[in-house]
């Protein structure tokens, strides 16, 4: 993807995120959502050897790539991270996934309706759901720089 794309999708991400209070919620439900999903994901799908894979690992290989393709450098990280977590989340119940993925959505919704006042990125474009946690994940370790004509506030 070329960076002008990346950065256009980038900065409509960030036009929905504006307030601190949102930007909290989602450093919160974020990553609460993907550790559910991962979890309810631990599904053995087959076996290499005596390495299960399951479908959370599937969906984090076909992710990273997107990932990777939309910004490399922030992509790997995010696939490494995510490999772990899918590695973690096998220890969950079903049901402590569940409550983990709803309490995230709950953070999410939260900084949208009581913060934001605006509706979510991904309503308009599914795109951000793949954004959202790369976005995140810049948020801790400063690897992509913010397009130019983001908000000072976005560049918290």
């Amino acid at each position: 993807m070329s960076a002008k794309a990346m950065d256009r999708l980038w900065a409509d991400y960030q036009e929905h995120h504006q307030t601190s209070g949102n930007r909290t919620c989602h450093m919160v439900g974020i990553p609460l959502i993907m550790i559910g999903l991962l979890g309810l994901l631990s599904i053995k799908v087959f076996a290499v050897g005596h390495w299960d894979i399951t479908a959370s690992v599937l969906l984090v290989i076909v992710i990273g790539a997107i990932d990777i393709w939309l910004d490399a450098r922030l992509g790997v990280l995010m696939l490494v991270i995510a490999l772990a977590v899918c590695y973690a989340v096998h220890l969950l119940g079903w049901e402590i996934s569940l409550a983990i993925f709803l309490i995230g959505w709950v953070f999410q919704f939260i900084g949208h309706g009581v913060y934001e006042k605006r509706s979510p990125a991904f309503y308009r474009n599914l795109a951000h759901l793949i954004v959202g946690p790369l976005w995140v994940l810049n948020h801790v370790v400063h690897l992509r720089s913010e397009p130019a004509g983001a908000p000072a506030s976005a560049r918290s």
